[in-house]
């Protein structure tokens, strides 16, 4: 099995096409056409982890984030960015990353977040007009639903931190409402916060946002950055299981490297 067909499935799940302008999703190191040992899946390509795939005999990494995102004008090892991709190269490991594309679709990102706080009648946040997959489906931003029962705020923040196995979530003032309706956006959200009060949203989850951001909630909604690597910790899991389900005979693997690259101090 080459490369390509291992690419080939994935952008049938998440074709390239719904990537964000700015973005860098797809193959970004390596030649299509050479034949797979082995897919190792991750949220990031690090050096760690091309050390991985090359202890594992694997020769393609598909992580979420891309290695190469900003311009690059010089590959020389003074940089982390370009230390990884000489490695990989050195190694003859392809590396595929499939970004925002997962981000806008139902069945992706952000569903690791909905399945976890049980959400029901779910919706695209913020669609692109007149856009839909293959299936009918919505494309776009972000995902909101419903919980089952109304929940109380306090009691709603301790049940989302273990389903969402996180040490740390920062939010705006209680409302002394209960929740209902959850909007929800892995990775970096602010930008959807006037849609999530536009959708009468109850609660907002998501990450990255800056102090002033916070204010935008103005009493409207429960505000909450649960951390950008958290909100997406269970993406490498999500694109093990869909390959496995594509190549249930192919070796894919999930990572165990730790790429997250924040700490907290506690105690």
């Amino acid at each position: 099995m080459q490369i390509s067909h291992i690419t080939a499935a994935l952008e049938l799940w998440a074709p390239l096409s719904y990537q964000e302008p700015y973005d860098n999703a797809g193959l970004i190191v390596g030649d299509p056409t050479t034949a797979c040992t082995g897919v190792i899946c991750s949220l990031d390509c690090t050096e760690a982890v091309i050390d991985e795939a090359i202890e594992k005999g694997c020769n393609l990494i598909v992580s979420h984030h891309p290695i190469v995102f900003k311009g690059v004008k010089q590959f020389v090892p003074n940089h982390y960015v370009s230390r990884a991709v000489i490695k990989a190269i050195q190694n003859n490991i392809a590396l595929y990353a499939i970004h925002t594309n997962l981000d806008n679709i139902m069945d992706g990102v952000n569903k690791t977040l909905a399945d976890r706080l049980h959400l029901e009648n779910r919706r695209i946040l913020d669609p692109k007009p007149g856009i839909k997959d293959q299936h009918g489906q919505e494309i776009g931003s972000g995902i909101i639903g419903e919980l089952p029962l109304e929940t109380d705020e306090t009691a709603f923040l301790k049940w989302m931190k273990d389903k969402l196995n996180i040490n740390v979530a920062k939010h705006t003032l209680l409302t002394n409402k209960q929740l209902k309706t959850i909007a929800l956006c892995g990775g970096s959200g602010s930008f959807l916060i006037g849609q999530a009060k536009a959708q009468k949203a109850d609660c907002f989850i998501t990450s990255d946002l800056k102090y002033h951001e916070f204010f935008e909630a103005d009493g409207q909604l429960l505000l909450v950055d649960i951390g950008h690597g958290e909100s997406e910790s269970l993406v490498p899991n999500l694109i093990v299981a869909y390959l496995t389900g594509k190549f249930p005979t192919f070796a894919v693997l999930e990572s165990l490297v730790i790429t997250q690259p924040v700490f907290y101090l506690k105690d």
